[in-house]
């Protein structure tokens, strides 16, 4: 169940000002302001999970740095691979495909993909929070190796839902 404070995409056009909901009225119009709306709230929705997992990273940075000052350096070739995934899967969430054409592109995407694209992150969100959970864990406790395999294994699933995400997007699934 996501967050109620992370960005939905299906609700993010509700509470507009006076003048957009004039402009709903025109014909034609309505359309085209809800497609930038889905557009918006796609880009933030992934903006807001990447910086969840920004701020998990952290609790990696201060996780490595306790281990490398207490001498325990067995872990350290562990936590830099994660880190190193959880940098790729921020790349990937900020650079992820838009769930939506804008006006004047050329490839237009059909409203039925964007919902199952929009029911798709609904899951990434899911597994964003799972993650930052063990990493919020992990900021607090001293990593163990099945600990760090256990997140990595998270963050593979994560990379591979944006595969999927892909794949919709392109029609391939």
């Amino acid at each position: 169940m996501p967050n109620p404070q992370q960005p939905n995409p299906l609700k993010h056009s509700d509470e507009r000002p006076a003048a957009e909901d004039l402009l709903r009225r025109i014909p034609g119009f309505h359309g085209y302001l809800e497609r930038t709306y889905r557009r918006e709230s796609d880009a933030l929705l992934r903006q807001h999970l990447a910086e969840q997992l920004e701020r998990g990273k952290r609790g990696v940075d201060d996780a490595a740095r306790t281990l490398a000052d207490s001498a325990q350096i067995d872990l350290l070739p562990q936590l830099d691979r994660l880190r190193a995934r959880l940098d790729k899967a921020i790349g990937r969430l900020r650079g992820a495909m838009r769930g939506y054409s804008g006006v004047f592109d050329l490839v237009r995407i059909d409203e039925t993909v964007l919902d199952a694209v929009y029911a798709h992150d609904l899951t990434l969100v899911d597994k964003v929070d799972s993650v930052g959970k063990r990493l919020g864990a992990a900021a607090r406790e001293t990593p163990t190796a099945a600990s760090i395999a256990e997140t990595l294994a998270e963050l593979d699933a994560i990379d591979q839902a944006c595969d999927k995400r892909d794949e919709i997007l392109k029609g391939l699934v």
